[in-house]
Order: structure tokens, then sequence, then C-alpha cells
């Protein structure tokens, strides 16, 4: 057998089939990322090695400018264990101060820029959010038949969500980024799923609504879906936004660089969000609770609920030019991308990934393609397809590209990280 026939024989090396396109690709681009400084060449080979992508053949054959996927008598390493870097750091918890929802705090369906500022805080304060309202105004109520819900929710033309803010933070201005520390999300005890006809990622193949109300223990760490059916929960807030530029209210069912209908499962107790500040304060705003979400969120809607307590922390940083939502978890860096397709998206999120990527840490811009290449991971955050929507506004498809902090020195997460909390 030659170098260039496949150990299974299925194809070649100058003309791979689809089964080993996507390794091939992997492996062209393998040997240069290896070679990065500040780059752990171990943990990117494990990684390729849980692919089926030979490292030594990668090394050896992209000197020479050709493909190769390794034969199947290579053994196969265990993926890289997934390093942690904590996500907070040191800075101490500032003043916390408590935000009730009530009818002076809650705006139902659109940011409005007109809206009076309810909160005041310092950097580095806590926002407690006691008692969040679920959507509509928090008229839905547990075990409601969906006739009834559906006439209060054709009530609310600009959206559903029941939107907390705006939160002002002192000295924030337009380049400037807010940190969203996500220090605790405890949902209250139900939630629901829902359909209504026509919606979702396959909206002719059901003849008629879904709604399914769930529980959730006492501690919320699952809900019983059905009897043999046991959900983890993993809380999020799906809206979170600074106020978009400009003299218009603008939906929350909308997403953008200001972040919005973010809808990000990654986005749990212990992680961060980073939001591009476009007008004077942040004005930030929150809203639509999940108790758990699948990447794709493919029905329209995850476990819909509400928190018993929130508590977020807002640290502002300034003068950072990142302007897109970005992401941290102890594991890995998160860019979003928004478009009317997928395939939109898609391109978004990697742009951003690389844009942001190759200014923090002077890899080229190749260099990092490479990298979402090999280690990189590209999920649907939401499959917005609203065709029979009562809304005024329908959401953007969304992408976010997952780079694991594994594959990096810690002198290039320190790098990252300084990036975007240039102050430490």
């Amino acid at each position: 057998m030659t170098d260039i026939a496949r150990a299974d024989c299925c194809c070649t090396v100058h003309d791979p089939c689809p089964r080993h396109l996507a390794p091939a690709i992997a492996a062209s681009a393998a040997g240069r990322a290896m070679t990065c400084e500040g780059v752990d060449s171990d943990a990117l080979g494990a990684t390729l090695d849980a692919r089926g992508v030979s490292r030594r053949g990668a090394f050896r054959l992209a000197a020479a400018s050709a493909l190769f996927v390794g034969g199947g008598s290579a053994a196969i390493a265990a993926p890289p264990k997934a390093k942690e870097a904590p996500v907070f750091g040191r800075r101490p918890l500032g003043k916390v101060h408590e935000l009730p929802s009530r009818a002076d705090t809650v705006k139902v369906g659109a940011m409005d820029p007109a809206t009076p500022v309810v909160l005041e805080i310092a950097s580095g304060d806590v926002v407690h959010y006691s008692n969040t309202w679920v959507n509509w105004a928090n008229e839905a109520k547990y075990g409601m038949p969906f006739e009834e819900r559906e006439s209060i929710r054709k009530r609310y033309p600009a959206g559903p969500y029941s939107l907390v803010g705006p939160v002002a933070v002192k000295g924030a201005e337009p380049g400037d980024i807010i940190e969203c520390r996500m220090l605790r999300l405890k949902p209250i005890d139900w939630g629901w799923n829902s359909t209504p006809r026509g919606m979702g990622a396959l909206p002719d193949d059901f003849d008629k609504p879904y709604l399914h109300y769930l529980r959730f223990d006492p501690a919320r760490r699952y809900a019983d879906f059905a009897e043999g059916v046991r959900l983890p929960l993993a809380p999020i807030q799906a809206v979170m936004a600074v106020q978009p530029a400009g003299d218009k209210p603008v939906s929350g069912i909308l997403s953008g660089a200001y972040g919005g209908n973010i809808c990000l499962s990654e986005l749990v107790e212990g992680t961060s969000l980073f939001l591009a500040v476009e007008v004077a304060g942040g004005r930030i705003w929150t809203g639509d609770s999940h108790a758990a979400q699948g990447d794709g969120v493919v029905n329209q809607t995850a476990i819909e609920t509400a928190m018993e307590d929130l508590r977020i922390q807002y640290v502002l940083h300034k003068k950072v030019p990142v302007r897109t939502p970005v992401a941290e978890t102890p594991t890995h860096w998160i860019t979003l991308g928004y478009g009317s397709t997928v395939d939109d998206a898609l391109a978004a999120s990697l742009r951003q990934m690389i844009t942001w990527l190759s200014a923090a840490t002077a890899l080229s811009p190749m260099d990092i393609y490479a990298l979402c290449s090999i280690s990189g991971s590209f999920r649907i955050t939401q499959y917005a397809n609203q065709t029979k929507t009562v809304y005024t506004n329908s959401p953007l498809k969304a992408v976010h590209g997952m780079l694991p902090k594994a594959i990096f020195g810690a002198d290039r997460l320190q790098q990252i990280s300084r990036s975007i909390r240039p102050g430490g």
C-alpha cells in the first residue's frame, strides 16, 4: 500500500471522499498550527488523534503541501481533558442592589431608549433580580390551556419577553465593554415548552400546537419530562443586552452586536458575557429565563421559566476594541454570529473569532482560522423560523463558535483575557 492510499481503501489522499474531507482539511492546517508559539501542541495533537487525523502524517505532509489522513492502524488517543481556567479572577464583589420585577421596572417586548434608568450602579456591583417574571408580563400560569395563553400572547406584538431594566453602569460609554458575570441563576419551580402551529424548524410537520408543562425538583437540578425521561437543568438568561444605539425601541426578539435574544446555552452560573456599550451608561436589559435549552432551540422554545434568584455582577472595562458579544466559560472562549441564514451566521461567528483572537494573540488570521478548523466547534445557537408569528419581528439565525482553552499555554490565555479585561 502506498502513502497516498488510505488503510480502508475507500479513497485516496488526492481525491478524498466526503467522509474523509473534513479530517483532510484539518490535517492540512495542523502542521502550521502546531508550531504556533503559545499553542499547546500536545493538546492540539490529541484533538487530531480523537478525530482520526494522524499527527505524524500532518507534520510530514503539511511541509510538502499535501493532504494526509492517518490509516486505521494508528492508535487513537483519548481527547484532551478540558483545561479549566477561572472566569472571574480576583475582583471582589461590590455593593449588592435589589431590583425586583414590578410594573415600573419591567417592559414587555421591546427595549425602549426613552425608558428611564431604573437603577444606576458602579462597576463591580451586583444586581439581585429577585422573582423575575415569566413571559407576557407574568400572565402565563402553570397549567393554563393553550387557547387561553394564545389570547395573552397576541396582546404583545413587540415580543413576549418581560425585560427588566434598564440598569446603567456609571462611566460606561461607547468604546467600552460591560462584563456580565453570572453569579446565581435559580429558576422558579416550573416551566413549559410550547410550539404554536407553523413554527420552528419543521413548521409543516405537525398539524396542531404543542404545550408541555414541567415541575422542577426542590433543588432545581432536574425536571421529569415523562416517565423514564429526566432532564438536567442548566438555567440561563436568554436575553442579555445593552441598549442598541438609536432613538427607536428594539424588540427583545432581535439580536446583534449589542446582545439581545442570544439564547446561549453555555451562559450558566460561573460564566461571563461581554457586551459592547453603544450608549452612555450601557443601559442593560435582561429577561427570557430558560431552565434548560438545547443548541438550536428547534421548536422555538426551551423550558421557559422565570428566576427566583438571579444575581449578575457588572464589570466595566474601558476602551476595549471588541464590538461583538463574547462569552467565557471555564473551558472555552465563545463568539456569536447572526444572519438570515445559518451559512451567514456561521461565517459571521467565525470572522468574529478570527478578528478578535488574531488581534489578542498576534497569531495571524489564517492561524486562527486553522485552529478553529482543528479544535473549534461551531454550533447552531438558535434556528429561528417563525413562519406564522404573531409578533412584528422575527429573530435571525444564530451560530456560536467555541474554541477550547486547553490548546493555549498560560501566556496565551493571559493575552486573550487581557484583550477584553485590560485592567485585570
